[in-house]
């Protein structure tokens, strides 16, 4: 591997051409529109038009508009009130064609029970959204059954139309696509680099890494403009499931490198592989599920939200909480076992440092990123259903996409087998061998420059040199 034969000059170099890389995605991301483009249709209440349908027309649309939401905010003539109430709302979505018509959208009237929270001021009701979009335009019948029931005086409704921005679709678009072509280009060179040798001289993350790069070439979707092209939700769907492949596939692969690397020889699959296996699955199956079930049921109904309109979401939340607990802390253990079992072997802990070092700023970057986008609505009920809703620029955006990109991108160049590796093969990835007194700077960098490679490496290298040439 590379690794071995960097100096501490090269590892600083590394982390710093990796956050020059994801700031510079970033600065562009800030430069960049604003994801979601908003429509407000305000309209004014008084008692003779309560019960009354409200007639909403949608701005013109195209493809680049991708989805589109309406959403409702009730205000009361009290601001100072704390109010939760369940309201009836009929709803009915007609699409207009270009001969002036409107036919019916799965033609049938929607009845569904929303519930109204007020404090301070009344929460935002997601009143319709619709995946993919047939028609240029849209109108939906409103009608409120419960409203005129309610204690307080409602002063005004503010519909809102929101879609994507077609702006920040094109720009989507084009950094899709290069980040598709740069990880075609380095799995091929990885790949490449790997041709002479065999796969059981691979190192265990240069296993993974061979899988890992062609998923993310599926998570950077190559077939996303699909979705601009035909009218259907299967690209959507897709492109939902190749991200929680590869996002499932990178937690497989930090249990089975801390696991792994304590584990030399033979890695059975009913002990070694099966319970990690099972844990990652079952997060991945919960995502792909809730996906899925939310994208089909709104085929049928664009008013359908599985986090109100399913009694088994509590659930499916309360199971998908307690699996990802159990991930967490089996890494935790796997990482503590390896870093108490390995820190006098100075090759594998060389590469337990460098991933967790560089894994542990990837996590922070993500948290930082998350809190910042939603606050404390991360550990709130309405954070999964309105999660497509709430980007305010595409920094947040290429943030998520350039930081997974470029993190594997860092350590497929750092994993890939150096000039020497053909005989390091036979030496670093053997734990054998490194049980040695020299301390790990001694050994890895050398004691009086610190530009000079592994001089023990150097050392057996030459006998094996020698040995091979007297036979």
């Amino acid at each position: 591997m590379r690794l071995y034969t960097l100096s501490k000059r090269h590892f600083v170099l590394v982390f710093v051409v990796f956050f020059v890389c994801f700031g510079l995605t970033v600065f562009i991301g800030i430069a960049g529109p604003n994801v979601i483009e908003t429509s407000v249709a305000r309209t004014d209440l008084n008692n003779s038009l309560k019960l009354k349908p409200f007639n909403l027309s949608s701005p013109p649309l195209s493809t680049y508009n991708q989805q589109l939401w309406l959403t409702c905010i009730v205000e009361l003539d009290q601001h100072d009130v704390s109010l939760k109430k369940n309201v009836t709302m009929t709803v009915k979505v007609l699409g207009v064609v270009k001969d002036g018509s409107t036919p019916y959208v799965n033609n049938q009237v929607h009845n569904r029970t929303r519930l109204l929270s007020c404090a301070q001021k009344c929460s935002e009701i997601i009143v319709a959204h619709l995946g993919y979009l047939n028609y240029t335009q849209y109108n939906i019948f409103v009608s409120f059954e419960d409203l005129n029931k309610l204690t307080y005086t409602i002063q005004n409704i503010t519909f809102t139309w929101k879609t994507y921005n077609p702006t920040f679709s094109q720009v989507e678009i084009w950094f899709r696509f290069v980040f598709v072509v740069l990880t075609f280009v380095v799995t091929c060179l990885f790949a490449h680099s790997l041709r002479k040798f065999s796969m059981r001289d691979w190192g265990i993350e240069q296993k993974w890494m061979s899988i890992l790069l062609p998923l993310l070439l599926l998570y950077n979707d190559p077939f996303f403009p699909l979705s601009f092209l035909v009218n259907s939700w299967f690209p959507g769907m897709l492109d939902d499931l190749f991200q929680s492949l590869f996002l499932c596939a990178l937690l497989l692969f930090w249990l089975c490198v801390y696991h792994g690397i304590r584990v030399q020889g033979e890695r059975k699959c009913l002990t070694f592989y099966l319970p990690k296996f099972f844990i990652v699955g079952l997060l991945w199956l919960a995502a792909v599920t809730l996906g899925i079930w939310q994208t089909v049921n709104e085929v049928h109904d664009p008013t359908y939200q599985y986090r109100v309109d399913t009694g088994n979401f509590q659930g499916m939340k309360i199971f998908f909480l307690v699996v990802a607990t159990t991930y967490i802390l089996y890494l935790l253990f796997l990482i503590v076992r390896a870093c108490s079992e390995l820190r006098n072997m100075p090759y594998v802990d060389l590469r337990l440092k460098f991933l967790t070092a560089l894994t542990f700023v990837v996590l922070v970057i993500s948290i930082v990123i998350l809190y910042l986008r939603f606050g404390a609505q991360v550990l709130q009920d309405n954070f999964v259903a309105e999660l497509s809703t709430h980007y305010q620029n595409s920094a947040e955006f290429l943030s998520f996409y350039g930081l997974l990109n470029f993190y594997l991108y860092t350590l497929a160049f750092v994993y890939s087998p150096s000039k020497n590796a053909l005989y390091e093969s036979q030496l670093k990835d053997n734990p054998a061998f490194s049980m040695l007194n020299d301390s790990d700077d001694d050994v890895i960098y050398g004691s009086d420059y610190e530009e000079m490679p592994l001089q023990n490496g150097q050392t057996i290298r030459a006998k094996y040199k020698e040995e091979s040439d007297s036979d």
